[in-house]
């Protein structure tokens, strides 16, 4: 069993103690390279970040869909196996009370942009028809449709690849075999001892906390922003650079302290915090809004997203426009893969005490179905006052402004501008609850033991704040040319994650074996030991 003790700090230099120099040279290199590159030609770093981003949708678009969609089929095939009877880490019980974990877990996975979207995107599937669907946009037969794309962007595809088959593999390999949380474990089926101690591991490693870096930043960024521009709308407060720095550097406190304190104190606290702050906005939402509307909405668009969702799941740019995958389904899907590796850390992680079975459902089945209530709430409000004409969201939609979506269809909600304090105040925890969480990640892929040093948790969250904050200042459209960054960063990280595809349910029946759950001839194929 491996130790979750850090090593003696008396034994280390100052820089050891921050991880592994290579991965920290090439993490904070890039940071310093993408910033000093903005600022000496900032037209050069967006210009070549979107060409290949465009290069790397056309190309790998249905590649990372089918690895999406592999990666959910096969989970549940685990789930659903003898195997999934055994628990992670060995203990007979969780460390972790059931509401206190998927607390963390819905609040960390959803929180890197599920609630920045979750207002605007159906409106937007709404008023503009998705290629998977005919009907005509702005109309009630437009409804189930516009929720049913959004659902299989938040949905079972996302979820299944932040943590289920390579939680799995980490797990075995972390709790069992004392191999450390990072991803270059997850290539240890194929490469053996040479992945793990060589220069080829850091750098697996550092793609994977880069790709991070770029899709946390970029909600911290955009966050600020939308608050920004909250408080400007709510109470005329001013929307410049002072109140986005003002923000981001009470959004740092919270999630740096939070980080600091570790799992089982302020990441808890701050997500239990949050899950009962949405589930007293979804019931106001509920009881005094279009509840027969949403009510009927979520059953029809549920619906129509599990009788699309093979043909919603595969579609590419021959059968649909090639902006709107560029822009929707694969910007989404790779998204989701740049943050899979340190997703599955922190899920096996806090999974501790598990069954494998209760791990996978609740992250792939779970999760998914609560997000899509969670969309339905919002932007079925969204669309519903958009239908009656009580509010218009087309122009700003159509220009991508979700940070209007959202403040819009808040402010049309029951309670009107406390709704929408409300959902400023849930948006920030929420994103606050990524930056914890991904900041104890990359200090525990950095340092290589579950246990880092609080001030290493410190200086990454810090680092992410500080580089937000130099990108707004030279202007907003730095933040979306990083965005989109993690759409490359996906290349290298999605083949990281391609052998939990057959490692997963190997690792799976090995925990099974040796707890005693499956017998060694009952289960086929290589082992995973």
């Amino acid at each position: 069993m491996p130790s979750s003790t850090p090593p003696d700090p008396s034994r280390s230099s100052a820089l050891a103690r921050l991880g592994d120099p290579i991965v920290l040279l090439l993490t904070v290199g890039f940071i310093v390279a993408f910033v000093g590159l903005s600022l000496y030609d900032i037209d050069l770093v967006a210009d070549s970040i979107s060409a290949g981003f465009a290069w790397t949708a056309a190309t790998l678009g249905t590649y990372f869909q089918l690895l999406l969609l592999l990666t959910f089929v096969i989970a549940i095939g685990v789930a659903i196996s003898p195997a999934a009877a055994a628990r992670v880490g060995n203990l007979d019980r969780p460390q972790i009370s059931t509401f206190k974990w998927l607390s963390m877990i819905m609040c960390t996975l959803l929180a890197g942009g599920g609630v920045f979207f979750a207002a605007g995107e159906p409106v937007y599937h709404f008023v503009v028809t998705p290629p998977a669907f005919d009907t005509e946009p702005g109309t009630a037969e437009a409804v189930s449709g516009a929720l049913a794309q959004s659902f299989m962007h938040w949905g079972f595809l996302a979820w299944a690849v932040l943590g289920s088959l390579s939680a799995v593999v980490l797990a075995h390999a972390h709790y069992v075999k004392g191999q450390p949380l990072q991803p270059r474990t997850l290539l240890y089926p194929l490469f053996g001892e040479r992945i793990m101690k060589g220069v080829a591991g850091s750098v697996v490693d550092a793609c994977c906390v880069i790709a991070v870096v770029a899709g946390t930043v970029g909600p911290i960024g955009f966050l600020a922003t939308q608050v920004s521009f909250g408080l400007h709308e709510l109470f005329g407060l001013s929307e410049g650079y002072a109140t986005q720095l003002g923000i981001l550097v009470l959004l740092a406190g919270v999630y740096v302290t939070s980080a600091m304190t570790g799992i089982h104190k302020g990441i808890q606290i701050l997500s239990r915090f949050n899950v009962f702050l949405a589930l007293a906005i979804a019931a106001v939402i509920l009881v005094a809004g279009p509840t027969l509307f949403l009510v009927n909405a979520f059953a029809q668009g549920f619906g129509e997203y599990l009788s699309s969702f093979f043909s919603m799941a595969t579609m590419t740019a021959e059968t649909a426009p090639a902006w709107w995958m560029q822009w929707w389904t694969v910007f989404f899907f790779a998204w989701f893969i740049g943050y899979a590796p340190l997703m599955a850390i922190f899920v096996a992680r806090i999974s501790r005490g598990r069954s494998i079975r209760q791990m996978i459902l609740a992250v792939a089945v779970m999760a998914p179905v609560a997000t899509a209530i969670w969309f339905t709430l919002l932007g079925g409000s969204g669309i519903y006052y958009q239908l009656t004409g009580a509010i218009d969201l087309s122009e700003a939609l159509n220009a991508f402004q979700f940070d209007v979506a959202t403040l819009t269809v808040a402010q049309a909600l029951p309670g009107g501008s406390l709704m929408a304090l409300a959902i400023l105040l849930l948006t920030s925890i929420f994103v606050a609850t990524t930056g914890d969480s991904m900041s104890y990640a990359i200090a525990v892929v950095c340092t290589g033991h579950d246990a880092p040093n609080r001030l290493v948790r410190a200086f990454w969250g810090i680092a992410m704040a500080l580089m937000a904050a130099i990108l707004l200042y030279m202007g907003a459209g730095q933040i979306g040319a990083l965005q989109q960054f993690i759409v490359i960063t996906a290349i290298p990280v999605s083949l990281v994650l391609l052998p939990s595809l057959w490692a997963g349910p190997r690792a799976a029946y090995a925990m099974a074996r040796e707890q005693g759950i499956v017998a060694a001839r009952a289960s086929s194929g290589p082992r995973a030991d």
